[in-house]
Parts: C-alpha cells; sequence; structure tokens
C-alpha cells in the first residue's frame, strides 16, 4: 500500500463528489427557476380564467373567448415549462463524473485490500515484514563499528608514535 496513492485517490474522490454535487445543485437551480417561472404563469392562467368567469356574468362572447384562450395558452406554456424543468441533468458530465468517481472508489479498494493483505502477513509471519526493515539497519550499524575501529584503531597508533 502507497500512502501517495491513497492520497490520490481521495483527493479525485472529494474533486468528483464536488463536481456531481455542482452539477446537482446547478440542474436544481434552474429547475426551481423554471418551476417558479411556470407558477408565475400559471397563476396569471387563472387570473385570466378568473377573469373570463367574470367576463361570463357581465358579458356574453367576445371578451370572454379572449381571456379564455389566453389562460389556456398560459397553461400551455406553464405545462411545458414543468415539462423541461423535470428533464434530468446532462448526461455526458454526470456519466464521466459518476465513471471517475466509481474508479477512485475501486482505487481505494484495491488499497485498502493491499493493506489488508501486509497487515495479516505481519501477523502470520512478524519476521517477512521485519527482515527487510532490518537487513539495511544491519549494514549501517556494521558501516558506522567499522568506522568507529578504524578510528580507534588511528587513535592507539597515534599514541604509540608519541
Amino acid at each position: 500500500m502507497n500512502t501517495e496513492n491513497v492520497v490520490r485517490h481521495l483527493r479525485v474522490l472529494w474533486r468528483t463528489d464536488k463536481i456531481i454535487a455542482d452539477i446537482r445543485l446547478r440542474h436544481l437551480l434552474v429547475g426551481l427557476g423554471l418551476r417558479a417561472f411556470a407558477a408565475l404563469i400559471a397563476a396569471f392562467g387563472l387570473l385570466m380564467l378568473e377573469l373570463s368567469a367574470y367576463f361570463v356574468l357581465v358579458q356574453i362572447w367576445s371578451a370572454i373567448a379572449a381571456a379564455a384562450v389566453l389562460g389556456a395558452i398560459n397553461f400551455a406554456i406553464a405545462a411545458i415549462l414543468f415539462f423541461v424543468a423535470g428533464r434530468s441533468p446532462s448526461g455526458r458530465d454526470i456519466e464521466l463524473a459518476d465513471e471517475i468517481h466509481g474508479a477512485s472508489i475501486e482505487a481505494l479498494q484495491l488499497e485498502a485490500r493491499a493493506l489488508q493483505a501486509q497487515m495479516t502477513g505481519a501477523i502470520h509471519h512478524p519476521l517477512s515484514t521485519i527482515l527487510p526493515v532490518l537487513v539495511p539497519l544491519i549494514a549501517i550499524i556494521v558501516k558506522s563499528q567499522g568506522k568507529a575501529a578504524k578510528k580507534v584503531d588511528a587513535a592507539t597508533t597515534a599514541e604509540a608514535r608519541s
């Protein structure tokens, strides 16, 4: 397991989650704006239908038909806006972000499995995990002992000469 890989995968995961959240939030805001506009148009349509009902009582046909037609057109526009607002977010962006998100999750799971395998190997065979660390350490100790022995020999020969 490499901690740099884990950090890199976590960064990719965080960035893709941020992109996915941004795409969904943008879609929700646009949908909310369109729904609010559709509700406003529907309110005007309702007002027109109420106005047409008023004109039914006041006059018989000319103003009534115009108000009813305008109300029906307003409701049709509102229905179209509700349909457009209900569409799913752009497929390519969210699919790509979901794909990258899945790949980073898989990579993190692979790193976790590697760590688990190392830990179980260390528990069952402790020398196999300690040995790669001990060999360079022993080499360093031997080299430093050799240098110390040379210094002691040089000091004793210097004393013997004087």
